[in-house]
């Protein structure tokens, strides 16, 4: 990016499985340079028959052009996230317009749970949380730790963690939306 590129920060996206129910979640909060453009933006929702739920993280129009291209491959492969994830990835990768969409997705569905990005990268973390964004790691801890430490469900855990992400980040702000798949 040359220095005079619009940098868009501030997108903390948590996905927390406990058992067969998963929950997602993302902030509202959209800023260009140091000033909030937006409180109430919606990151994450539910695509193919509202059986997965995907999440991003970077600047906005890329990230919809992905998810546009990434229901594209679930209606291919049948709604199989693993391997449309890996076709996205690849995809993103090796294309020449879209190596420069600058944006990271987070995906799952009843199974799994993936990070998605334009390095060519699907990873499923061990533990079955994943956060994505400027406040992405300190979503991820308090999640962690509370999973480790309450019997709380993957709804509670993820509002928790989120608003713990939103006093720690300045680019996440605490009107959150959740998604869930149960």
């Amino acid at each position: 990016m040359n220095d005079n590129s619009i940098h868009l920060h501030g997108t903390t996206i948590l996905a927390v499985r406990r058992g067969k129910h998963v929950a997602v979640a993302g902030d509202g909060q959209v800023t260009m340079k140091d000033t909030i453009m937006k409180h109430h933006a919606k990151k994450v929702r539910k695509i193919y028959k509202d059986e997965i739920v995907v999440g991003f993280a970077g600047a906005t129009a890329d990230a919809l052009n992905l998810y546009e291209r990434f229901e594209g491959k679930l209606e291919q492969f049948n709604g199989n996230l693993t391997r449309s994830a890996v076709e996205l990835a690849k995809d993103w990768r090796t294309d020449k317009y879209l190596r420069r969409l600058e944006a990271v997705l987070l995906a799952v569905d009843s199974e799994h749970l993936f990070l998605i990005s334009g390095n060519g990268d699907v990873i499923e973390p061990d533990e079955a949380v994943l956060g994505i964004g400027s406040g992405g790691a300190y979503a991820q801890a308090a999640a962690t730790a509370l999973i480790h430490h309450t019997e709380l469900d993957a709804r509670s855990i993820t509002d928790a963690a989120m608003r713990i992400a939103a006093s720690l980040c300045i680019y996440t702000n605490e009107d959150i939306t959740i998604e869930e798949l149960k």
